[in-house]
């Protein structure tokens, strides 16, 4: 058997004595890694804590401590009048899979298996440290009621009642937050649903990914616009459907297209987002609402319904969602309350006919237990109060003085280049571009001057050139300064 002196120990333990990491933790830490990798094998003998602190340049205590740690955790065992030995009782890996001691603090780049790799989010949304940023219209959580928000969560937690809250349950979604939500979906919306109608989920991406995870099968057709949400489709094609995108024009998407193909081909499912198309904004007329729930009837297709931003409208009363008037039970609607309060908080929910919504929470066990029952039920206390109610209206008038803002701002000093419609809600403007711009250089000298213009924002292709440009996320100096230097980037390339 090896002898302690024949170990290098200097080279096993890597001391950082900068860590947050206690000293005696990166110890017994690195030699359970070395344990792990075949370096300190089975039944071999370990220094005396005296002699492995001088090896160390540590306090004795350390040692001791580090070895205590060991033991509690069985990956030595420390025997009287013997000495301290890595007990026989230890995983050790053999063959191929050993690493050298100079190994020790690497982890492996890659795999030792086969696995396919998929193209899905090749290219994710990226992110940016710099101040200012253009996105697809995200809401500014500074205007969120984290206040409210943190006073009825403490509340909760605060209860003794609690213990309902923080234990497992079988439901889809805190009951008192699906019957709340419930009347505001139905006083907001014009929907006709109780609690046992709705499943929360986190955000809307989860919801259309456990809807398309149910209800699609490899080579169903999904019908898109042209263009749509991309993140929706690479969840489409996950599930192995078969994309079919058809027009969409200043009236939204196009029946007669949706038509068309049901005509030559089965559909399994239309994904729209009605209320404001993604990317382009425009808003899907009432007379196509109701063609499209009666083709969806005659030729029998899912409409999965994406309201990603109907809190949020300028000019009149919004169109309802397709879901109010379905009464065949054909819509699957999900919405969240990301855009209205903070993307981060990834409260979200599908609303569809009970059966459904059974199979559904069945899905949603796999991957999420149960959500997060404390926070459903601050949301909750926050609707039956009326908060979120309040703060939505006072967004919306914030959002509208900044949507004015920023078309004021284009129209002034941009026209030369893009041509836009204000839209009539929502947090983005679609605007189109001069086909001579290349869109990409602009990004890239934006970001030179401390705007970051994401990749994901763009759509230049041989018959198009636009990008969608949020602008809720920033205040009326924050818009100057962003258009500033998006003119000044466009003059530089131009």
């Amino acid at each position: 058997m090896s002898s302690p002196v024949e170990i290098p120990f200097r080279n096993v333990i890597l001391l950082d004595r900068a860590s947050g990491t206690p000293v005696y933790l990166q110890i017994a830490h690195q030699m359970i890694n070395a344990i792990q990798r075949g370096v300190l094998v089975t039944g071999v003998q370990l220094p005396g804590t005296r002699a492995l602190a001088e090896m160390l340049d540590v306090h004795r205590k350390t040692v001791v401590a580090a070895y205590n740690e060991l033991d509690a955790q069985g990956w030595i065992e420390m025997l009287p009048n013997r000495g301290t030995f890595v007990t026989r009782k230890s995983p050790v890996v053999r063959g191929s899979a050993l690493a050298s001691v100079s190994d020790l603090k690497q982890y492996p780049e890659r795999t030792g298996f086969a696995f396919e790799e998929s193209m899905l989010l090749d290219r994710p949304v990226s992110l940016s440290r710099v101040d200012l940023e253009f996105t697809d219209g995200l809401p500014d959580v500074r205007l969120a009621p984290m206040d409210k928000l943190a006073k009825a969560y403490s509340s909760v937690l605060r209860r003794n009642n609690n213990r309902k809250y923080l234990s497992y349950s079988h439901v889809e979604g805190n009951v008192w937050f699906r019957e709340r939500l419930a009347t505001y979906l139905n006083n907001t919306r014009g929907l006709h649903i109780g609690a046992e109608n709705i499943i929360t989920t986190r955000g809307i991406q989860m919801g259309i990914y456990l809807a398309s995870t149910l209800l699609l099968k490899k080579g169903d057709n999904v019908v898109v616009g042209d263009l749509s949400y991309y993140v929706a489709n690479m969840i489409f094609q996950q599930a192995g459907a078969n994309i079919l995108a058809v027009p969409v024009d200043d009236q939204g998407i196009s029946v007669e297209a949706v038509r068309q193909l049901c005509e030559r081909t089965a559909i399994r499912m239309l994904y729209i987002t009605p209320h404001h198309h993604y990317p382009t904004t425009v808003t899907l007329s009432a007379e196509r609402r109701v063609e499209l729930l009666n083709l969806s009837v005659q030729y029998g297709f899912i409409i999965l319904e994406d309201d990603h931003d109907y809190d949020f409208h300028y000019n009149s009363s919004p169109v309802l969602p397709l879901a109010s008037a379905d009464g065949a039970g054909m819509v699957v609607y999900v919405g969240s309350f990301c855009k209205a309060l903070a993307p981060g908080l990834r409260s979200g929910y599908v609303v569809a006919p009970q059966n459904l919504i059974r199979e559904l929470g069945k899905m949603r066990r796999i991957i999420d237990r149960q959500g997060d029952l404390m926070m459903e039920q601050a949301l909750a206390e926050l609707l039956d109060e009326g908060e979120i109610q309040r703060h939505i209206k006072k967004a919306q008038k914030v959002y509208h003085l900044r949507r004015d803002l920023f078309t004021e701002l284009l129209e002034n000093d941009f026209s030369p280049y893009l041509t836009f419609k204000a839209p009539p809600g929502g947090l983005a403007i679609w605007t189109e571009w001069r086909r001579d711009i290349n869109l990409m250089r602009v990004s890239k000298e934006c970001l030179r001057e401390n705007l970051h213009l994401p990749q994901t924002l763009l759509f230049q292709t041989g018959r198009l050139s636009a990008i969608r440009l949020g602008f809720g996320n920033l205040d009326e100096k924050e818009l100057r300064e962003a258009v500033r230097i998006l003119k000044a980037a466009l003059e530089k390339t131009a």
